[in-house]
């Protein structure tokens, strides 16, 4: 797992202005809720009096309180009062609060210290504002692997012909795949046989006319470690973009903010059959995703036996290698075996500014 990228909290419709919402993501808790104007706001769950959880406790003139002692922070982390006091609460009484975006149906929190000119791009879907594209989601669900099992499974074009019949498992033409490296991520367009697709049984997806021609078209994309981007282009101009937006809860549990686009369809009552058939899809992913041993990707890519085909996904670990040499990954051993002596913060943009946190940073790989 990393920090310094952008994540999906909750959907908008879970976060009010009623309660805080405890959430778990990266190996820690943070708690999520809005203020009277409807801003959400995303702090380290953490209370730094005697380790309440703020996500537990109540929301009180646009801070939390925690339920512990009743202490009460603001959105920006800030202590702004301490009932125990008479006098302003000290420098040191803040927790992490994180960047905030807010779209598609979304609640996205940038988890880690990057300034903001040095983030990854902001997540986005970019059929959301085109004109002749319906955009439906988020359906959110939960896949019980590890987070960066998924996204391998995106960028690994051939596993369809043997997880997908209900696509028509449709097989890669390997003369016809291409990988190109973008600023976080990499990408791969691959063209699939017609030859050797079961056309007969595949899920028909459109209601209009495929046109001539029966080559199918596909690729993924991913941004940083936990974003998967698919495009599937149907003969006749017919295209769907898959946007996953993966939340890592722990090394064995994923939340998936899935949100599809289309150019064709486009009613509104067709929405439940379109999301149906692409969760169906998913739960032919799930079914094997869960099932690979080890849990988790190998460190090394001696431990499995890659071949040209996997180019891919490959190069998707070179990126995670990139970050971990950054001092980016989380230290998940030491974390998970430390966190009953001890709380920990994914560090916030705020801590380049002030070094005076009660709560550790969470532990890291050592970067070069």
């Amino acid at each position: 797992m990393y920090i310094n990228f952008w994540y999906p909290i909750c959907t908008s419709e879970e976060i009010n202005n009623d309660a805080p919402m405890q959430v778990e993501l990266l190996g820690v808790r943070l708690v999520a809720f809005r203020d009277k104007a409807g801003e959400a706001h995303v702090l380290s769950d953490v209370c730094i009096h005697r380790g309440g959880s703020l996500g537990k406790g109540k929301i009180k003139d646009d801070c939390v309180k925690c339920p512990y002692h009743g202490w009460e922070f603001d959105g920006t982390g800030v202590c702004v009062n301490i009932p125990q006091i008479d006098t302003k609460p000290p420098a040191r009484a803040k927790v992490d609060s994180y960047p905030v975006f807010e779209q598609y149906g979304t609640v996205f929190a940038f988890l880690g210290d990057l300034p903001e000119g040095e983030r990854p791009p902001k997540p986005v879907v970019n059929e959301a504002d085109q004109e002749g594209w319906r955009v439906t989601g988020p359906i959110v669900f939960e896949l019980d692997a590890y987070y960066e099992r998924s996204v391998e499974n995106g960028m690994d074009p051939i596993h369809n012909e043997f997880v997908h019949p209900a696509q028509g498992a449709p097989a890669i033409d390997e003369e016809r795949l291409t990988i190109t490296s973008q600023d976080w991520g990499c990408r791969f367009v691959a063209g699939f046989d017609p030859e050797l697709t079961d056309k007969e049984g595949h899920v028909q997806l459109v209601d209009r006319d495929q046109g001539p021609g029966d080559e199918l078209i596909a690729g993924s994309w991913h941004v940083g470690p936990n974003q998967l981007i698919t495009e599937i282009h149907i003969p006749g101009n017919n295209s769907f973009i898959q946007y996953f937006f993966e939340a890592p809860i722990s090394k064995e549990k994923t939340r998936i903010f899935f949100i599809n686009a289309r150019n064709n369809t486009l009613g509104a009552d067709k929405d439940e059959w379109i999301n149906k058939t692409f969760m169906q899809v998913a739960t032919e992913d799930r079914n094997v995703i869960e099932q690979l041993l080890p849990k988790n990707t190998p460190d090394t890519m001696t431990k499995e036996l890659l071949l040209p085909g996997d180019a891919a996904v490959v190069k998707y670990r070179e990126y995670l290698k990139s970050w971990e040499e950054k001092g980016w990954r989380i230290d998940l051993p030491t974390l998970q075996q430390s966190t009953v002596d001890v709380a920990y913060a994914i560090p916030s943009p705020a801590r380049r500014d002030s070094k005076s946190w009660i709560i550790d940073e969470i532990p890291r790989m050592n970067g070069k």
